[in-house]
Order: C-alpha cells, then sequence, then structure tokens
C-alpha cells in the first residue's frame, strides 16, 4: 500500500462534524471551458461536494463561447465572470484582470451568501482568493496542482519568477494546502520549505467512463488498426517528444507501431511538423483536439495507453485510461509511479527514454494474456481508491478542519457554521 492510500485511510478514520457548509471555489476554468485537468477536477470535486449537502458556489471565468453568466450545472451553483481587460493578449495582465473582476463578483455575492468557506485552486486565482479571505474574514484553503518550479525543472525566466512568487504568496497565505500525491507534497516541502502540518494529501479522482461509438466512426482511418493511445496537453513536459522518438525507433525496427496522441497545446503544430519531416506518418498521428466522448471511444478502442510525461504531478488521464480497462504504460515520475504498480496495475518506463517505452510496449504485444490482466487490475484499482464520492468525503473533512483549527488560533468567524 502506498502512502497515498495511508494518508486516505487515515482521513477516513477522522470523525466528520457532518457541517452543511456554504462554499465558495475559485478556479480560472470550469465546463465548458475545458484547458486542462484542472477544469476536470474542480467539477467531479464540486458536484459531489454538493451531492453531499453542501452549497457550493464555482467562481471562475466567462471565456468566450456561449456559456451563462450564471447557472446551476448538477446542483452547483456557477458564477462566470469577464477579465477585466478581457482582451488583453499578455496573458498576466488578463489574469490580473480576471481575479479583479472575481473579487468584485464574490463581494457583491456576499452581500447576500455568508461563505463559509473560500477554496483556491492554483495560483491563477491567488490574488482575488488572498483579497476574499482578509475581506471576508474566512479561511482559504488551497488545492495546489503543480509548480512552475517542477513545471520548468527550476526558475529561468522573469515571468517563471513572477509566478512562483504568486504561488509562494498563496501557499504562505492560506490556512491549509491540498495537494495530491506525496510527490508533489515533496515538491512544496523542498521548494517553499513547508510546515509539514500544512500539507494535507488528497489524490485525484475519476467516475466511471462509458462510450456509445466506435472508433471508426470518429476516425475512419483508424478501423481495424491496432493503436497506441495518449493524450494530454500539447506542452513539453507532457514528454511527446519520448513518443516521436519511439515512432522513429519502431520505423528504423520495422515494427508495426502506431500511436495516435490526442489533445492542444502551444507545441502541437511544432509536433506535427517533425512527423512530416521525419516521415513517421505512418507510425505516429497527432489529432488535435478532441471531446470527452471521443477521448473514452479513443480509449476503448485502443490497445494500451502511453503517458509519457517528464513532469506529472498526479496523471488524471492515467485514471482515465485504467478505468477503461486498458494496460497503460506510465513514466517512472511524479505522482504517476505512486498510482501505478509495475508488472500489476500499469508498467513503468524511464522517462524521456523512447527505448524504454518501446520495451514495455513489446512486453504487453508479446504477453496478451498478462496485458489483459494488468488492465483488468488498473481498472480495480481506479474504481475503489479514485472514486470521486471518497475524494469529495476526505476534502469535506479537511474544510471542517481547517475551519476547527482557525478557531483554535482565536481567528473564527463571529458566527459558526450552519446545522453544527
Amino acid at each position: 500500500m502506498n502512502k497515498t492510500q495511508f494518508q486516505q485511510d487515515d482521513l477516513k478514520k477522522k470523525p466528520a462534524h457532518n457541517w452543511k457548509l456554504t462554499i465558495l471555489i475559485l478556479c480560472w476554468e470550469y465546463p465548458p471551458n475545458i484547458i486542462g485537468g484542472l477544469s476536470r477536477h474542480v467539477f467531479g470535486l464540486s458536484v459531489k461536494l454538493a451531492d453531499m449537502g453542501h452549497e457550493v458556489h464555482v467562481l471562475t471565468a466567462k471565456n468566450g463561447g456561449t456559456s451563462p453568466s450564471f447557472e446551476i450545472m448538477n446542483g452547483v451553483l456557477v458564477h462566470r465572470v469577464k477579465p477585466i481587460n478581457e482582451k488583453d493578449d499578455n496573458f498576466l495582465a488578463w489574469i490580473g484582470g480576471l481575479n479583479l473582476a472575481m473579487g468584485q463578483k464574490a463581494e457583491k455575492l456576499s452581500e447576500e451568501i455568508k461563505f463559509d468557506i473560500i477554496h483556491a485552486h492554483d495560483w491563477l486565482v491567488g490574488t482575488a482568493s488572498i483579497t476574499l479571505k482578509e475581506l471576508l474574514f474566512i479561511p482559504l484553503l488551497t488545492t495546489i496542482h503543480a509548480t512552475e518550479f517542477g513545471r520548468n525543472n527550476g526558475i529561468h525566466t522573469e515571468m517563471q519568477r513572477f509566478i512562483h512568487d504568486k504561488e509562494k504568496q498563496l501557499i504562505f497565505e492560506s490556512d491549509q494546502i491540498i495537494v495530491c500525491s506525496e510527490y508533489m507534497k515533496d515538491e512544496l516541502l523542498s521548494i517553499f520549505s513547508l510546515n509539514n502540518e500544512k500539507i494535507i494529501v488528497i489524490p485525484n479522482g475519476i467516475e466511471p467512463m462509458t462510450t456509445k461509438l466506435n472508433t471508426a466512426e470518429i476516425f475512419p482511418e483508424l478501423e481495424q488498426k491496432k493503436y497506441i493511445f495518449s493524450i494530454g496537453r500539447i506542452v513539453k513536459e507532457k514528454g511527446f517528444d519520448t513518443i516521436i522518438e519511439a515512432g522513429a525507433l519502431a520505423k528504423e525496427m520495422e515494427l508495426d507501431c502506431y500511436f495516435v496522441i490526442a489533445g492542444k497545446g502551444p507545441m502541437l503544430e511544432t509536433y506535427r511538423r517533425q512527423i512530416v519531416e521525419r516521415s513517421l506518418d505512418s507510425h505516429i498521428a497527432f489529432v488535435g483536439y478532441i471531446t470527452d466522448e471521443q477521448r473514452n471511444t479513443l480509449i476503448q478502442g485502443c490497445v494500451m495507453a502511453v503517458i509519457p510525461s517528464l513532469y506529472e504531478p498526479f496523471g488524471i488521464v492515467v485514471l482515465e485510461t485504467m478505468i477503461l480497462g486498458k494496460p497503460t504504460i506510465v513514466s517512472n515520475t511524479g505522482g504517476m509511479k505512486g498510482i501505478v504498480k509495475h508488472l500489476q496495475t500499469g508498467l513503468l518506463m524511464d522517462p524521456g527514454n523512447a527505448q524504454s517505452l518501446l520495451e514495455q510496449i513489446s512486453f504487453l504485444i508479446q504477453n496478451p494474456q498478462k496485458a489483459e490482466e494488468i488492465g483488468g487490475k488498473g481498472r480495480e484499482i481506479a474504481i475503489s481508491l479514485y472514486g470521486w464520492k471518497r475524494i469529495a468525503s476526505e476534502t469535506s473533512r479537511v474544510m471542517e478542519d481547517t475551519l476547527l483549527n482557525k478557531r483554535v488560533k482565536g481567528t473564527e468567524y463571529t458566527e459558526t457554521p450552519k446545522n453544527l
């Protein structure tokens, strides 16, 4: 049993106070605005918290599209705001405008709603979260999904330094921190020299996934074709260079390997050009953005999945492939090595090593019965340990403990939470 599972079990033993809280969640992306895994995480968590009887308000960006400024989605009250300077091409300025708009909206909401706690997700909403903590005099709980230091293996530019400082400010102003893996906990302890007791490990969650389509309906060229699937934001740290190198080796060795990679991001066209320049069209395809339904279908139709990230605090995509019963190869790094046990619930490859990746692929191809067994065990683990109901229950306990600790320190609110 890994450390994360131990901590989950410890959290389960803590008595729940069964408070019905009014929770204000701040995040910069929320469905249908999906940029990365953060959006899906906040959606899964907020829906289950609402199912538990909490009143959950999500404050997020109205980033184009036709999404309404307010709606109730699956029991969650979603408020969308336009950044003050929404047309600004400078990302940091745009984020600053988003935080100003969030702060103004939350202050307006607080005239009619008494929030018990703020739950912030990453530095992108840090300024508004810290301001609202002081303005509303309520605790601030923050989930750190990744760090700028970890993404870039250090701080090298002025922009990276700015983001790093914003992360540091949010972390130190927060009453409690949640991270998704022991790997991330160690990273924060090392980078920010935090008190160990300030950090709680609660993994990301996953819901059972289904699909009514078949692969040929989405990508006819994949009909009757055996392919290896990968998905993620198309950025350097996701390690798709490793798949390109593996494809080149497979071509040289005349191996029958075909990789399908889905996702959008700044490196997409660069990788597509490399595929053309290296004549790897017969081995690799970058298919770009896909919907959740298409993702499920492509996972269901693949022979195996590969997540070759160089940096991955958790790796929710690993759960997505595992819960559909697919044998999954992941880099032996970050939070993924806490999810996958080699040759039991998945396979581990050396990060950035194309030869290591091909070795794991060859093992699964040559041992189809073992591959099926690994896929089945991976599915069992995904369902039993990473269901959102369990994750939300643990998060709710952390919120209750954060409120209690605030009182112990003599900075409690003037009133107690409802239904105490």
